[in-house]
């Protein structure tokens, strides 16, 4: 292997390594006290990384928060279908979109995580960098909506109801399953 390669491997290792430390770091920080009351100093502090290595990687703390959801939209983006079909105008909506499962069992996974992200005390920044994978993974999914409803507007009433039904179940604790939950959302797209 030649030497610039195997710097650049273990300098991504180490790239990697620390930016998981600070999404670590502001996930538990976010759970303790909510967004709005954390600095990136404690942020540094929790992760043990200097103020300067944040700012190699992060120009503050709204765009380490963003990495996380470009990460974890890319992650559902590979979720596969499981036999549902793709989302149409006169299919079943956000329930056929084949993320969206994969969305719900990631949160049921790591609830606690989830309610950070999501329940009351995460802030608005927090909600609409949420919401805002939401609408670009459900833009990604729609395959057609009728010709008199722009596309946009679609695509944030879709993931509107998805993040409000999530944040629901997130917050009452309910013990519905990810399968459970899935199927509620699809009785709530007829109504």
């Amino acid at each position: 292997m030649p030497a610039e390669r195997a710097g650049t491997s273990t300098g991504d290792r180490r790239t990697a390594r620390t930016r998981a430390a600070l999404r670590h770091a502001l996930l538990a920080l976010m759970s303790e006290r909510g967004w709005d009351a954390i600095g990136v100093q404690e942020i540094c502090e929790r992760a043990n990384v200097g103020r300067s290595t944040f700012y190699t990687h992060f120009r503050n703390k709204d765009e380490l928060l963003s990495g996380g959801f470009d990460d974890l939209r890319q992650a559902l983006r590979g979720t596969p279908a499981g036999g549902a079909a793709r989302s149409s105008a006169t299919g079943g909506g956000v329930t056929d979109m084949p993320f969206v499962l994969g969305l719900i069992e990631h949160a049921c996974e790591n609830r606690k995580l989830f309610r950070t992200l999501i329940g009351r005390r995460s802030g608005y920044v927090v909600h609409q960098r949420f919401k805002q994978m939401l609408v670009a993974l459900v833009e990604e999914e729609l395959q057609a909506v009728p010709p008199d409803v722009p596309r946009a507007a679609a695509a944030r009433w879709t993931a509107g109801a998805l993040f409000e039904l999530l944040s629901w179940w997130v917050e009452s604790r309910s013990p519905a399953t990810p399968k459970d939950l899935l199927e509620m959302a699809r009785r709530l797209s007829t109504l």
